[in-house]
């Protein structure tokens, strides 16, 4: 392979000129409502009354598009940038508009004079566009307003997309997170056969808000070491010069995407099959480079200073004012832009076209590119249920064959991944092993499983990683499900805030196609971890994630296997939701065949009839609900015991699968109009609830309903231990018995008559104290306990 040729100085001094120019519109955004191609002198009032923005890292984003530009269009490749370092938005709006996909995205921002006024006035300006890279920005698939996933979001975009080069530039503040830090490994799991490739972009400008950054700070070799353990050979272009740096950045890129070339051309051509090392670049050059040096006799050039708004009393302090306009008039707009505003044609010279332009492509608008997941007929798994809790299943366990035919379905065409933090198998679903194995490409040995090279099911244990690839392969056209332990999927909170706030920006935004929903599969969950304890006891993400914009997301709690494959069905083909699915992965019992199911889901809530008593020609005595596996089994139990003990009562039991159906129709799209739900629940009649989660959420869906002084919910109370099963609904107040317990105390005038059934529900639980401290194990009657009419 014969090294790249250098630059010519015309090529040399194109590429200065774009680069400028982005610096400038960068200024420009940052600083500037008024006078655009400085036109006049400038004056206070030209400039924005509020200056927000982020300057530091511009000047090096601003670098690297620039020669992204040159190696796209001199080897026609197909790439992608994700932009890291949080707030450079003004850089990627800069190049979008150099480029015209802003214009196009946009019309009314021209390129041309007044276009650029209103670019200007635009950002980080009230009914503008947000300061950093977000869904506003074409091009884009990160949001840059929190640090640290850019390098999984790449990774996740370049799986199955093996025409595609995603860079990444990644903020040397950015690399001090965990996130960021974990997402190195990614190596380990990318296959140079079918997957694209990813180009690390590691900018070095030294400095965070106010601190040093920590790899800045390391010794090259040692720093160099660091990066070929995670699996790279750095490539370092390194200066303060703009020009000699240009050319060391074109040499890198060329190296780099040289290396790239043939480590696919030998993997694809079944020459090399050892785990290789990925080239990346390491680029040092200052903080808030070309600006102001010095203000106000500080330092500011190559300092943490830089950060944000180096000159921030423009207004109001005729030295910043000189010092702003002598900044921008630096750049030579004149060079850059002709009387109408227009870039020149050597600004554009390395400019590729069409859907080349990193602003234009349609990786970063996935719903371009998304095709129909081939989910099959569920009548080939569901479960046979020809009377409720007569048989047991394993509901994730038979989801696992619902998604081995849906690997297999996707196989040639790769757009289907399962992701988790090494639980697939534990979490029951290992039936997708028969259609693909596990990615990865370290080295192997005999007691390993299910590892391939090709493999299309993603472990690794961060979650955040996971979190990160899949909404990588998410927001660039393909579909995918994470599978999670209910308790760690916390760890992700602040990433799926993230997802949640760019879905909720994208539906408002007509040039964004829809995109595969994010899926999650919770099991191991709160009510089955009594073998690891309180340490793996928290159903508090679905909390979580109902606070979040109601128009994006659902959380469903199928009661048993064929609800769950119902559930499954329609979150597999959903778009721009963030779905959590909650469920069991121990024996569970089947109360509704196929058809039922599908119709109790589509309901989202509603009564089982032949669980209660209630003839249905009057208001029942009591209602007793359940959301979750384990509670609609209590639920039942005790509906069983009340019946038995306390025959004359009319129970109602009503089953919820779709949480936000307890909202109210003005909160949520699926929520309840609330003659719906008197109907449902009754307006005056109590309510005993028991939930799978913390019961203070239920009362939070349901505080505007007219029953809510008469809603009793039992779920989980912060305790737990390694117990029994029975034993944590128990310690929770959420077993049958309280159940039964509740009902006497609630319906009116029932405590006297039914005092004696009471009394037997208390020492049933004081029985059951006893037995499981001797013997270890439930209470015959619970462990055996079945469900009969």
């Amino acid at each position: 392979m014969s090294p790249a040729p250098d630059l010519t100085d015309d090529e040399l001094h194109a590429l200065d000129a774009h680069w400028r120019a982005a610096n400038y519109l960068a200024v420009g955004q940052i600083y500037l409502m008024g006078n655009p191609l400085l036109t006049e002198p400038l004056r206070p009032e030209h400039v924005k009354p509020r200056l927000l923005g982020h300057w530091g890292t511009s000047p090096g984003l601003n670098l690297v598009h620039t020669h992204l530009n040159r190696i796209i269009k001199s080897r026609d490749l197909d790439a992608l940038c994700v932009w890291g370092p949080g707030h450079g938005g003004p850089a990627v709006l800069a190049n979008s508009w150099l480029e015209g996909s802003y214009s196009e995205t946009y019309p009314d921002i021209g390129r041309d004079a007044a276009g650029m006024a209103r670019l200007f006035r635009q950002f980080s300006f009230p009914g503008g566009v947000p300061s950093h890279v977000a869904p506003e920005t074409p091009g884009s698939i990160h949001e840059g307003g929190e640090l640290g996933y850019s390098l999984a979001h790449a990774y996740g975009a370049a799986f199955d997309n093996p025409g595609l080069l995603v860079a990444c530039v990644i903020g040397d503040g950015e690399a001090e997170t965990g996130p960021l830090a974990a997402s190195w490994h990614s190596t380990t799991f990318l296959d140079p056969v079918h997957d694209g490739a990813v180009l690390p972009v590691l900018h070095l400008n030294g400095y965070k808000i106010a601190n040093p950054t920590v790899l800045s700070r390391l010794p090259e070799p040692e720093l160099a070491a660091l990066l070929r353990g995670y699996g790279h050979e750095p490539i370092f272009v390194t200066g303060d010069e703009p020009l000699p740096v240009h050319r060391a950045m074109a040499a890198a890129m060329d190296t780099a995407v040289d290396r790239i070339a043939a480590i696919q051309r030998a993997a694809r051509d079944g020459i090399a099959t050892e785990r290789v090392a990925w080239p990346m670049i390491v680029l040092r050059t200052p903080k808030g480079w070309t600006g102001p040096a010095e203000v106000d006799g500080l330092p500011v050039e190559g300092t943490w200073r830089a950060h944000q708004v180096p000159l921030a009393a423009v207004r109001d302090n005729p030295d910043h004012l000189r010092q702003l306009e002598e900044w921008l008039r630096s750049y030579r707009p004149e060079e850059l832009f002709d009387a109408d505003g227009r870039p020149r044609p050597q600004v554009l010279g390395c400019v590729p076209e069409g859907q080349r332009r990193l602003g234009a492509t349609p990786h970063a608008n996935g719903g371009l590119l998304l095709r129909r997941l081939p989910v099959p007929a569920l009548e080939r798994f569901a479960v046979p249920v020809d009377k409720p809790g007569a048989t047991l299943h394993e509901p994730t366990r038979v989801l696992g064959h619902l998604l081995q035919k849906v690997m297999a379905d996707t196989a040639d065409r790769r757009d289907f991944r399962i992701v988790g933090p090494d639980e697939t198998a534990s979490n029951r679903l290992q039936a997708v092993f028969e259609a693909s194995g596990k990615a990865w490409q370290a080295a192997t040995a005999g007691t390993d499983e299910h590892l391939d090279r090709h493999g299309r099911v993603l472990e690794i244990l961060s979650e955040h990683t996971c979190q990160g690839w899949l909404e990588g392969y998410l927001l660039t056209g393909r579909h995918g499900l994470f599978s999670c332990y209910e308790a760690f999927v916390h760890i992700v909170d602040s990433m799926v805030n993230q997802h949640i706030k760019w879905l909720r920006v994208t539906r408002r935004l007509p040039w964004r196609r829809p995109i595969a929903s994010l899926n999650y599969l919770l099991t191991s969950h709160v009510w089955r971890q009594d073998h690891n304890g309180f340490s793996h006891q928290d159903p508090g993400f679905v909390d979580h994630v109902l606070n979040k914009s109601p128009e994006v997301v659902r959380v469903y709690l199928p009661p048993d296997t064929n609800t769950l494959l119902s559930v499954a069905e329609h979150v597999l083909h959903s778009r721009d939701y963030v779905n959590v699915v909650v469920a069991g992965k121990q024996p569970c019992f089947d109360w509704l065949d196929l058809d039922a199911a599908r119709a109790h889901c589509a309901r989202g809530a509603g009564m089982w009839d032949w669980a209660g008593t209630d003839d249905g020609t009057r208001e029942p005595d009591v209602v007793l609900a359940c959301a979750g596996d384990v509670p609609t089994q209590e639920v039942l139990a005790a509906a069983g015991l009340l019946r038995q003990h306390l025959p004359e009562l009319s129970v109602r039991v009503v089953n919820v699968v779709d949480l936000a159906r307890l909202l109210p129709k003005e909160e949520h799209p699926h929520g309840m109009p609330d003659a719906e739900y008197d109907a449902l629940f009754t307006p005056d009649r109590p309510v005993i609830f028991a939930y799978h989660g913390y019961p203070w959420l239920l009362h939070r869906l349901a505080y505007r309903r007219a029953g809510h002084a008469h809603l009793h919910v039992r779920g989980y109370k912060e305790i737990g231990t390694t117990t029994t099963p029975f034993d944590m609904v128990v310690s929770n107040d959420l077993d049958r018995y309280r159940l039964v317990m509740d009902v006497i105390d609630r319906v009116p005038g029932l405590a006297v008559r039914a005092a004696a059934v009471r009394q037997e529900m208390e020492d049933t639980r004081t029985r059951h104290h006893a037995w499981i401290c001797e013997h270890g194990t439930d209470l015959p009657e619970v462990a055996d306990w079945c469900w009969t009419e």
